[in-house]
């Protein structure tokens, strides 16, 4: 297991813990909470707990950033845990467990996943095990670790253009790029066109393998109305990355 950044958890967790139960939007999306900001550029970076990297991991999902939902349901997390859970990695292992791809994207992402049959290279029943029983076997993350938003709405990966824009970059490089680094040669399913140009970016600077990646998954999102199109012409290229996949990694165990 690991932490990415331990620092920053423990410098924010007690302002998390005196925040009310029902707190709202305006209280966390507040200065207390603002890693950077972009004036020019209107974009905005707020703290959520999602240090926790599972080294271990034989498959990493990765997103854009948390967006506002997520980062509510990782502050949640912490806040119920005070008191039950003690040590600092079991709390940021169980916002990972409760927050990551948490609501409809999760239930689209797993009926996609076991159309694609990853469970049965997992010897798990199903790709829901990912975030319960079986979620040593998973990292789940975003290539912009924190919640970045664009204009005071979830940054979509699209307008201002990732990798053009220093503030975005610069967290990339100094989160997901070191990040994925502590894992060895895990299959990465980047979710969606937008993720899956940074992971690209970043197989050419040598930081990941461009063979063990599962290119053409669609992003889960309910608002991503051509899923089921993108996801169906690429299905069966996507089933055969993965039987090379884990043949490999067969052969190499």
């Amino acid at each position: 297991m690991g932490i990415a950044n331990f620092s920053d958890f423990t410098q924010f967790k007690n302002l998390i813990n005196a925040l009310p139960a029902d707190y709202t939007d305006e209280m966390i999306q507040s200065e207390q909470f603002l890693l950077e900001r972009d004036e020019k550029k209107k974009l905005e970076i707020y703290y959520a707990p999602f240090e926790y990297v599972n080294e271990r991991a034989k498959v990493v999902i990765v997103g854009i950033t948390p967006g506002l939902h997520q980062m509510k349901k990782s502050y949640s997390t912490v806040i119920n845990a005070k008191g039950h859970i003690h040590s600092d990695e079991e709390v940021l292992h169980e916002v990972k467990k409760n927050s990551s791809f948490e609501g409809t994207m999760r239930k689209n992402l797993i009926q996609m996943l076991d159309e694609l049959e990853l469970h049965t290279y997992l010897n798990i029943s199903s790709a829901l095990d990912l975030f319960n029983e079986a979620s040593h076997l998973v990292h789940t993350t975003s290539v912009l670790t924190y919640p970045v938003f664009y204009n005071g709405k979830n940054y979509s990966g699209t307008t201002p253009n990732i990798l053009k824009t220093e503030l975005l970059k610069k967290n990339i490089m100094e989160g997901f790029a070191s990040e994925i680094g502590m894992i060895e040669s895990p299959l990465i399913i980047p979710l969606g066109v937008n993720v899956s140009k940074v992971l690209n970016y970043l197989a050419g600077q040598n930081y990941l393998d461009a063979n063990n990646m599962l290119l053409g998954f669609p992003h889960p999102s309910g608002g991503n109305g051509h899923r089921h199109k993108q996801f169906a012409a690429n299905k069966e290229q996507m089933k055969m990355m993965l039987h090379h996949y884990f043949s490999k990694e067969m052969t190499v165990g």
